[in-house]
């Protein structure tokens, strides 16, 4: 994992250097094989995050290199992502990430149907979540191309000011 004293500065900007120690703590009771990185069963082993139906894209989001690994940096970086620091436009761009599963820049109907399809878990037949999907996307669409953009997102997220939900006290 390396020392946590030797990151870079920018990388912790959310974090003071005693929650940095304190994640680290966390990050190596979570990795159980000592291997450095965390793997989707090690995150699936704590209580907190075991029942979110959300825990893959929130891995996915964290592995910013895709190697199916979440190691101490990419820890940090996702972590700070619910810093009580963290400014808002982050913490949109995060809630954004959730739905943009190709990383295109819009989420699309077959996104926002998978991500909602996630959350629900069975409670609505898919054509009740696909009636769903459909009405949203004609709400949010505002320039008319089929899809969710970021700035349409933000339109609306930002009244429900997510972005204080997105905080977690280190």
């Amino acid at each position: 994992m390396g020392n946590e004293e030797s990151y870079p500065n920018e990388m912790c900007v959310q974090f003071d250097q005693e929650e940095i120690k304190r994640l680290g703590k966390s990050f190596k009771k979570m990795d159980l094989d000592s291997s450095g990185t965390l793997s989707v069963e090690e995150f699936m082993l704590m209580p907190e995050l075991r029942h979110n139906p959300l825990l893959q894209r929130l891995i996915d989001i964290f592995d910013a290199d895709g190697d199916g690994q979440v190691d101490f940096k990419e820890f940090i970086i996702g972590a700070s992502q619910f810093s009580v620091r963290g400014d808002q436009e982050q913490k949109l761009r995060f809630a954004f990430s959730i739905y943009d599963m190709d990383k295109d820049g819009y989420i699309s109907n077959g996104e926002l149907f998978q991500v909602l399809k996630m959350m629900v878990r069975g409670n609505l037949k898919d054509s009740q979540l696909q009636q769903l999907v459909d009405k949203t996307i004609i709400i949010l669409d505002t320039d008319g191309d089929g899809k969710i953009s970021y700035d349409e997102f933000c339109a609306v997220v930002r009244r429900l000011e997510i972005h204080k939900k997105l905080a977690l006290l280190m």
